[in-house]
């Protein structure tokens, strides 16, 4: 199995949001960091604003932040909501289908590999926050690092 882009990139945001907590945080700075498209970023995050998982404040001023605790944010929901179609195969249209038990099988193992990402959340994927942070560091121009991190006064 493999996850769509969109979800890919909607755990990337609620991870970067996470690990700035106490500001605002811009689609552009996510973006730049991840040096992913800022178009496709907005769709994600306006379905995770939609979902209730971030909170988006318009303006000039404004921007984007978690809108529950990492630890109240499941990795498994989330994958659920992002993806939008979770079969592996598409049996209706299978000859053999009436009789075939492969369905069966696929389906058990979607629920265990739902069962793993249930059990942990946003909180979890944390544990190396502060590596998380020089490395976002890193990836921006030492102008937009300054910037990003003197508003960021959690220690690395």
């Amino acid at each position: 199995m493999q996850l769509t882009r969109h979800t890919d990139y909607a755990l990337r945001v609620l991870i970067y949001l996470a690990t700035h907590p106490d500001r605002l945080c811009s689609i552009h700075e996510v973006a730049s960091v991840y040096r992913i498209s800022q178009n496709h970023l907005m769709k994600v995050v306006n379905h995770l604003s939609h979902s209730g998982l971030v909170e988006a404040l318009r303006g000039r001023s404004g921007g984007i932040r978690l809108a529950k605790l990492p630890v109240e944010i499941n990795v498994g929901a989330v994958v659920r909501s992002t993806e939008a179609r979770l079969d592996l195969l598409d049996c209706d249209a299978c000859l053999i289908s009436p009789v075939c038990v492969l369905q069966s099988v696929l389906d058990e193992a979607m629920a265990a590999f739902f069962r793993v990402l249930d059990a942990y959340t946003l909180e979890d994927v944390l544990k190396s926050r502060g590596e998380m942070l020089k490395l976002f560091a890193r990836s921006l121009s030492s102008a937009q690092a300054e910037e990003v991190f003197a508003m960021d006064d959690t220690p690395n």
